[in-house]
């Protein structure tokens, strides 16, 4: 029997975003066939069906974490963002950690791209996909954070400089910049945080608008925890490093159209499988 070696593990937090979720998921199966892929969901205790609909998906590692809500007639205490991610990351098996949230698009190729460079130098831990908020933002960026350094909000992690990092600040931050502070000590830790040019990431701004007001009435605390343990490094020269970019599969438009994002994804799925994964395509995000 040849045993499962997935190229990457793709670690997605995940609340009450059933047909949000499903696009994302249909996206990575899109870029990155079954026995490259490692599919792992946090799932923080969905109850809009996204459980049901994660157990059912035979390709698909879910792991539920009940994050709000009353058990036993006792509240139950709500966990840190790097508390749910830790799960996935230790999870893992691959070499490399692919980090998406559950209201993502993987534009054909931004996988494949960030794996090459990943794989391009040994020094390197972390990189940081381009990405914009969809349908507002034209343009896509990665962020700059203290010390003109790069982190990551969507992108890939070397498994090994996770590791080497600890992981995750499960303690420090609620919700917010625990992905800022994960990538300076990443870079603390000897390794590089690096761009991929020609890797992109669709983000839908109206998933669950609720929820994200909620997570903003915590985000002072967090950002005054992170200055006050990176602010030191100083203020970096731009926030944003900022990319035109033109997706001439319009990943967007396609998966969240008018139809339900799940059925969407489904049907925009199967249409262009064969296209993306044919020899002269693999890695292609131009429009050449």
């Amino acid at each position: 029997m040849k045993l499962f070696k997935p190229i990457v593990s793709v670690v997605i937090g995940s609340l009450n975003r059933r047909e949000f979720i499903e696009a994302t998921i249909e996206s990575i199966r899109v870029e990155l066939a079954m026995h490259e892929r490692e599919i792992i969901v946090v799932d923080g205790g969905s109850d809009d069906g996204t459980v049901e609909w994660l157990l059912s998906q035979k390709d698909v590692i879910t792991i539920v974490q009940h994050n709000r809500g009353v058990w036993n007639d006792e509240p139950i205490e709500r966990k840190s963002w790097g508390y749910f991610m830790n799960l996935g990351f230790r999870a893992a098996s691959a070499p490399a950690v692919c980090m998406l949230s559950d209201d993502c698009l993987v534009i054909p190729g931004a996988i494949r791209n960030g794996l090459a460079v990943l794989n391009a130098d040994e020094r390197i831990g972390a990189v940081a996909f381009y990405w914009r908020n969809w349908p507002e933002q034209k343009d896509y960026w990665v962020g700059r954070t203290f010390g003109d350094r790069l982190f990551v909000n969507h992108g890939l992690y070397r498994a090994a400089a996770l590791r080497d990092a600890a992981y995750a600040d499960a303690d420090t931050y609620a919700f917010y910049h625990a992905d800022g502070d994960l990538a300076e000590r990443i870079i603390e830790a000897g390794w590089s945080c690096v761009d991929s040019a020609d890797s992109f990431i669709e983000h839908h701004s109206h998933a669950n608008v609720a929820q994200r007001a909620e997570n903003l009435q915590i985000a002072a605390d967090d950002w005054s925890a992170y200055v006050e343990r990176w602010g030191y490094l100083g203020e970096p020269s731009q926030d944003w490093m900022v990319r035109p970019y033109r997706d001439p599969n319009r990943t967007a438009e396609a998966y969240w159209g008018p139809r339900p994002a799940g059925a969407r994804a489904r049907a925009f799925g199967q249409q262009v499988l064969a296209a993306v994964r044919s020899p002269t395509n693999l890695g292609r995000t131009k429009d050449q």
